[in-house]
């Protein structure tokens, strides 16, 4: 539930005026736990060989934008800087 809550807070813009952080204090969790539910982000991209995109929606995202918006903040880079990194 807590998932669906942060995916319906970032489709609605949560990280376009704000920052992760101010989307954790909303979910009512500290950054460092929301960051752990993007960890399968990370699984994804450094052991399959899935396009971002498929990653960003099997991740929650319908928004390929808002994904790469939400990687950013978290990892101070984008998602394919992590798979090039990976490889």
């Amino acid at each position: 539930t807590i998932v669906e809550r942060a995916l319906r807070l970032i489709e609605e813009g949560a990280l376009d005026h704000g920052t992760t952080e101010s989307l954790a204090t909303k979910l009512g969790m500290g950054a460092r736990q929301l960051s752990r539910l993007f960890q399968r982000v990370k699984r994804l991209l450094n052991d399959t060989e899935l396009p971002i995109t498929e990653i960003a929606f099997q991740s929650g995202f319908s928004s390929l934008r808002r994904f790469n918006a939400a990687f950013r903040d978290l990892y101070t880079r984008p998602p394919s800087a992590l798979r090039r990194k990976a490889k």
